[in-house]
């Protein structure tokens, strides 16, 4: 049975700094590319970063490009998505997914491609 389940969210200031956990089981982590999602209060969900399961190339939405970084432990079954420099705006639930495919690809953003979801893990950024 296919499980994701987001681990690491919680409240921190400005310019600090997280590191979201997505935890894999049911399937082998490094025949699929990996995608963190997030979704805001009111608005629609988001893509964030992407890696692929194959080369594990990277991708990042120009949004946090330079300030997240997403990485994969297979031996582990676990990515990680590293935010620093947090700004209130990155406020928002958020979420990793299982692509179909090794390849992040070019609709790596779209929700589509993405068949199993976590349950998401709430990320706050406030003074």
């Amino acid at each position: 049975q296919v499980h994701l389940e987001e681990s690491g969210g919680g409240l921190v200031q400005p310019g600090g700094s997280l590191r979201l956990s997505c935890r894999a089981s049911g399937f082998t982590l490094d025949w699929y590319a990996i995608g963190w999602f997030r979704q805001a209060p009111g608005k629609e969900r988001e893509g964030v970063s992407c890696i692929s399961g194959s080369d594990r190339s990277t991708f990042h939405a120009e949004s946090v490009n330079g300030r997240f970084t997403i990485s994969r432990d297979n031996a582990n079954n676990t990515v990680y998505l590293q935010m620093n420099s947090l700004e209130p705006g990155d406020t928002a639930v958020y979420y990793c997914a299982r692509n179909r495919f090794t390849a992040c690809g070019g609709s790596r953003w779209d929700l589509d491609p993405y068949d199993y979801w976590g349950q998401g893990t709430q990320v706050t950024v406030s003074s």
